[in-house]
């Protein structure tokens, strides 16, 4: 888009409105869908499909992988669940075409009447000064609660719960500076093995498996996440943050909840999904193992001449009570 790529090469904050305002646009008239949407692929209806850390602008994040899974589906309600655009190692110098087309195919989704909820994390926490705004089909909250068939959700991405962050923050950013350096030379081991013929390998993978500490934090923070969910009257509890997708049950004494956690789009390439009753954990291939099968997005001046159109139709936003994190 004219208008976003424009902000991208300006300050961060300039960055995140970008993409808050590419995703808040309503969804333009259906005559004009169909002119865009020249070829209309098979997707699979997904009643809810939640992603989180996902990490855009960063070399880390496997943003074709994404795409493909984004290209997939057509979710009534899509949640993002923190960590979208990572504004702690955001650089002008580096937002690829793959980046861009995922904001895109987000924005695409609101076009098909897709209920949009973008709930920030700590890497794009400068969003949470707009929780409570709704836009159109798009709403930003610090939470959000679904009322499903028998049970009730509670969906957050998480970093409220890392005593880490709370009280070391130039520590968890100086951390998080490391693994994008380590998930760089990952990259590019991983394509040299790939032209070999050989698998891929997680170096993450095998540090958090193998460092007793790190085990220890993530157990630790599953447990807390699902007592307090049980405190709380949830029957399950969903969250990212910790870049290790999960789908347990936690008891205590005669009471149960159900922990999930959504992963992410650097190692994991995974994603909630929810369908007639039932949550899913759903692992993407690859992008090297995914079919490369065009279908068609708005390009630039098509999604420019949408912009232009509605926002003269725009009845404009309203704000809602914040939702207050824990």
């Amino acid at each position: 888009m004219i208008l976003f790529e424009s902000e991208i090469k300006s300050n961060s904050h300039a960055k995140i409105s970008g993409f808050i305002f590419c995703l808040s646009v309503p969804p333009p008239h259906p005559v004009l869908t169909s002119l865009i949407l020249k070829k209309e692929p098979r997707r699979r209806k997904v009643e809810v499909v939640v992603l989180s850390d996902i990490h855009l602008g960063t070399y880390g994040c496997r943003a074709k992988a994404l795409e493909s899974y984004l290209k997939s589906i057509q979710p009534k309600t899509l949640i993002l669940n923190g960590d979208i655009v990572d504004m702690w190692q955001f650089s002008k110098r580096y937002w690829p075409k793959s980046h861009m087309k995922v904001v895109r195919r987000i924005f695409t989704f609101l076009s098909r009447k897709t209920e949009v909820i973008y709930i920030p994390g700590n890497h794009d926490e400068l969003v949470r000064k707009f929780s409570g705004t709704t836009i159109g089909r798009l709403s930003i909250r610090n939470k959000a609660v679904l009322e499903l068939e028998n049970e009730r959700v509670w969906i957050f991405h998480g970093d409220a719960f890392d005593v880490t962050m709370q009280h070391s923050r130039w520590l968890v950013k100086l951390g998080a500076i490391g693994y994008d350096t380590l998930i760089l030379i990952n990259t590019a081991l991983n394509a040299l093995l790939l032209m070999m013929g050989k698998s891929r390998i997680s170096f993450s993978g095998k540090i958090k498996a193998s460092v007793k500490k790190a085990v220890s934090f993530i157990n630790s923070f599953e447990e807390t996440v699902s007592r307090i969910a049980v405190d709380q009257g949830f029957d399950t509890v969903i969250c990212g943050h910790i870049h290790q997708p999960a789908d347990k049950i936690f008891s205590f004494g005669t009471r149960q909840v159900r922990y999930l956690n959504s992963g992410d789009w650097i190692e994991n390439l995974s994603a909630l999904e929810y369908n007639k009753g039932e949550w899913t954990l759903h692992r993407h291939p690859s992008e090297d193992e995914t079919s490369h099968e065009e279908d068609p997005i708005p390009d630039k001046s098509e999604l420019f001449f949408l912009l232009q159109k509605e926002l003269k139709e725009s009845s404009g936003f309203s704000r809602k009570e914040s939702f207050a994190t824990h």
